[in-house]
């Protein structure tokens, strides 16, 4: 027996996020499924980061265990071939058989990206948030500045979380502006449900002018997920880069 890390890169906009679920299409399903396929035993994978519908990933992580002959570096390869072409594996490895992603120290770094023009554009529609608003990307910048640091996430953090505490660390957060996209990249040890779109959908409305930068020191103080902004919509969201302490990807 041993276990085997897969990286796996996907367009979410098709799934009804990752982790598994009753009669809903999911990434881990189709791993699942594939991998039963081709290693014939029953699997089941477990999920780094369970990422919402619609969004995004090209590095999240997900390991099984298997009896399968196959060395682990080639499963990626035959893997691929099973998969639909939304999804494909980066990298598989063998790790120690007690690794588990979401129960050692690790940090994600996760890019909203908002489209800001006077029009759609349609290639960057499922991958984008648009907004024609005028958005003040100094402003922005401004009111991230107040969420880096160990600070307690709660009005950042949609209802029906499990999470069993709502402190969380954030080690950096930009705002960038490519030509008609900004872009709020975030790095953390961890993220609440729906934190990184809650922060994106405030930051958008001190872009707009709709509250100052200094209000993100209230929102935080108020632990209260009425305090801040609107849940950014998931197609603007992607997984970018996922590290392990004990692993180098």
């Amino acid at each position: 027996m041993k276990r085997v890390m897969l990286t796996v890169a996907y367009d979410g906009t098709a799934y009804s996020g990752f982790q598994a679920q009753d009669n809903a299409h999911t990434i881990e399903g189709e791993l699942n499924r594939c991998l039963k396929e081709l290693l014939k035993e029953e699997i089941r994978v477990i999920g780094g980061s369970r990422t919402d519908a619609g969004v995004h990933a090209r590095c999240n992580v997900a390991v099984f265990d298997t009896q399968a002959r196959m060395p682990a570096e080639k499963i990626s390869y035959a893997l691929n071939q099973r998969l639909p072409e939304d999804i494909r594996i980066q990298r598989s490895e063998e790790v120690a058989a007690d690794f588990h992603p979401r129960h050692c120290e690790s940090r994600k770094t996760y890019e909203y990206r908002i489209m800001n023009a006077e029009f759609p554009v349609p290639t960057k529609r499922l991958y984008s948030y648009f907004t024609y608003v005028p958005l003040d990307a100094e402003r922005m910048k401004e009111a991230a500045g107040y969420l880096v640091g160990e600070h307690d996430f709660k009005s950042f953090c949609s209802a029906g979380s499990q999470a069993e505490s709502t402190v969380r660390t954030i080690y950096d957060i930009q705002v960038l502006s490519e030509g008609e996209e900004i872009v709020i990249r975030v790095t953390g040890n961890g993220f609440l449900y729906n934190m990184v779109r809650i922060i994106a959908g405030t930051l958008i409305e001190a872009g707009k002018g709709r509250r100052k930068p200094e209000e993100m020191e209230a929102i935080l103080a108020a632990k209260d997920r009425g305090a801040a902004g609107p849940t950014a919509p998931a197609c603007g969201l992607m997984l970018m880069k996922y590290e392990f302490k004990k692993y180098e990807f």
